[in-house]
């Protein structure tokens, strides 16, 4: 026998045995994976190679009398039934498997708290999972939020917003005089003194203007009170207007006061002296001379008003009591003689 025909069989019997794993391997897969079991096949092999390639062109489906349907379980919390295959299908009562291994585990978003389920469920609004077979959904932590059914995860609130409870499907944005400057605030810090957020959902603070002042525990800018004045930004407090000075507007430095004014402390406005009647000495306002003669004068005449008066109701009075004061009054008689005596008037007692 000659060498070529010694090489030929050599590389014969190696085909056969790579046909016969290929055959072998390709029978244990269908019945591990539960894909259609081989029934007729062709194999189609390279022939420049020494291992050869099955390809299946054909199948048919085995019976569930090959598997022990007795020892079905239910599916495990976390995973459902799957009926596309038949490590499941076969069992008599939907939910079973012959193994728990067998179920499907519930995805990304969706749970399963019971065992022997047909299917997973979706994770509310406000809760989430983030990995597959969970028996259970996780709420949405402070700070973060969902607004979604079978949500895998949460987002955290936008800076100016806040969440500050577990489970929540939306954030709420920072009230007026507060900010979060961040992702992910669990509540709104109320601005520094000096400072304020004039808008909801504020990110940052900003100083108040000059002419205005705010305490920490306030929420907004206030305007200094009259005879107060501020002129630097982001202040607590105004200061109050120096005494010989006068602040007509919050936001500017003290004015002087005229030296013929009058400005105490926390003037708003200069104040004067009336004009003509009152000049200013010192810290007061005192009379003028025509002010003085004025009043002399009129004092004067005053008091001759009233001596005159006097004077008149005391002869009304007089001339009132002479009248009451008459002792006779005249009465006429006739002409005659009584008792031997003439007589032509009866004198008659007026009495008082």
């Amino acid at each position: 026998m000659s060498i070529g025909d010694n090489i030929w069989r050599m590389d014969c019997r190696g085909v056969l045995l790579g046909i016969c794993a290929a055959y072998f391997i390709g029978m244990v897969l269908s019945q591990t994976t539960l894909t259609p079991a081989v029934m007729n096949t062709t194999l189609i092999e390279n022939v420049t190679s020494l291992t050869p390639t099955p390809v299946i062109l054909s199948s048919t489906t085995p019976s569930c009398s090959a598997f022990n349907t007795s020892t079905c379980e239910p599916c495990a919390p976390g995973s459902q039934y799957d009926n596309n295959t038949l490590l499941c299908a076969c069992c008599s009562d939907p939910g079973l498997c012959l193994f728990p291994g067998a179920c499907l585990p519930c995805t990304r978003g969706f749970y399963q708290p019971l065992a022997g389920q047909q299917q997973c469920l979706p994770c509310n609004r406000g809760f989430y999972t983030n990995f597959t077979g969970s028996p259970l959904c996780q709420p949405c932590s402070p700070g973060s939020f969902n607004n979604n059914t079978g949500g895998d995860t949460c987002t955290s609130c936008s800076p100016g917003f806040f969440s500050s409870q577990q489970s929540s499907t939306s954030c709420s944005p920072c009230a007026l005089g507060s900010f979060c400057n961040s992702s992910g605030c669990t509540r709104c810090q109320t601005c520094p003194g000096g400072t304020e957020a004039i808008q909801t959902a504020a990110k940052d603070c900003t100083p108040c203007r000059p002419g205005m002042h705010k305490a920490p525990h306030q929420s907004l800018c206030q305007i200094c009170s009259s005879g107060f004045f501020q002129i630097h930004w982001g202040q607590e407090s105004c200061d109050v207007c120096p005494e010989n000075h006068y602040c007509p507007s919050p936001d500017v430095n003290p004015i002087q006061c005229p030296n013929d004014a009058f400005c105490p402390e926390g003037s708003l406005a200069p104040g004067y002296c009336m004009e003509t009647f009152f000049r200013k000495a010192g810290d007061t306002c005192e009379l003028a001379p025509v002010t003085i003669a004025l009043l002399v004068i009129g004092g004067g005449v005053a008091l001759l008003f009233i001596i005159l008066t006097v004077l008149r109701r005391r002869r009304d009075t007089d001339g009132e009591l002479n009248v009451a004061r008459a002792p006779l009054l005249g009465k006429e008689r006739p002409q005659g003689r009584y008792y031997g005596i003439p007589c032509d008037a009866e004198p008659v007692y007026a009495g008082w």
